[in-house]
C-alpha cells in the first residue's frame, strides 16, 4: 500500500507553522516578489529552508546557481554558506537581479555572491575552461526548462564527487504524470527525469516538495 499524504492547505500551513524559520529579510523578499508579474517563478519558503539545510549539512563552501530571479534561493544558500563561502549566480535579467542585489546587501552576504549576467551556458563553459570542474559542493538549477539537460551536464561536471545538484520544477505542477498532457515543455521534463533515473553517475532522489525537487548526488 502506498505511503503518502495528500498535501491539503491545512496540512501545508501546519507544516509551515511548525517548521519554517524564515529570517525577516527572506520573508520581506518573498512578499515583495509575490507582487511581481512573474511571482510564480519564486521558490517556496520551505524549499529555500531545505536547500539552506542541505548546504549547511554538507559543509559546502562553493555553490552554483543557474537562475536567480529576485534572489530568494540565492539568499537562502548564501546565508547557509560560511563567511568565506562563494556562490556563483547565473542570470540574464538585470531587472530581476536588481531586487536580489538589494536583499543580498541588506543581509550582508553580497561578498559571498558573484553574479554573472550572461547566458548561463556561457558562464558554465567558461568555468569549465578555467579548470573549475570538480570544485563546487552544491548546484541549483531553476532556469529555462528547455536547457535543463545542458545545465545538468555542466553542473555535474562542475560539482565534486560527493557534491549535490538540485533541480527545481521536476513535477511541473503534476503534469508530468498526466499522459494526456503532451506539450513540448512537459515532455522535455519527462525525458529529463527519465534521463536522470538512468544516470549511473549519480545517486538520485526526487522529492515532492513545492513543484518537485530532484537531488542528484555525484558519485
Amino acid at each position: 500500500m502506498p505511503k503518502y499524504l495528500s498535501l491539503t492547505d491545512p496540512l501545508y500551513h501546519y507544516i509551515l507553522a511548525n517548521s519554517l524559520r524564515e529570517p525577516d529579510l527572506l520573508q520581506q523578499l518573498r512578499e515583495e516578489t509575490a507582487t511581481h508579474p512573474m511571482s510564480q517563478m519564486q521558490i517556496s519558503p520551505e524549499q529555500g529552508q531545505f536547500m539552506g539545510f542541505l548546504v549547511k549539512l554538507m559543509g559546502a563552501k562553493k555553490a552554483l546557481e543557474i537562475g536567480v530571479f529576485t534572489g530568494y534561493s540565492s539568499l537562502s544558500v548564501a546565508l547557509a554558506l560560511p563567511d568565506d563561502g562563494k556562490l556563483i549566480a547565473c542570470d540574464v535579467s538585470e531587472e530581476y537581479t536588481a531586487i536580489a542585489r538589494k536583499y543580498w546587501g541588506a543581509a550582508g552576504v553580497s561578498h559571498k555572491i558573484d553574479l554573472h549576467l550572461a547566458p548561463a551556458l556561457e558562464t558554465l563553459d567558461r568555468l569549465l575552461a578555467e579548470g573549475q570542474a570538480n570544485s563546487f559542493d552544491f548546484a541549483f538549477i531553476d532556469a529555462d526548462k528547455s536547457a535543463y539537460p545542458a545545465y545538468y551536464d555542466r553542473a555535474l561536471q562542475l560539482v565534486r564527487p560527493g557534491g549535490l545538484v538540485a533541480i527545481d520544477n521536476v513535477l511541473w505542477s503534476g503534469r508530468v504524470a498526466d499522459p494526456q498532457v503532451q506539450d513540448n515543455r512537459t515532455n522535455l521534463i519527462r525525458r529529463f527525469n527519465e534521463q536522470l533515473h538512468q544516470d549511473d553517475r549519480i545517486m538520485l532522489s526526487l522529492l515532492p516538495i513545492a513543484d518537485g525537487l530532484t537531488l542528484a548526488l555525484k558519485r
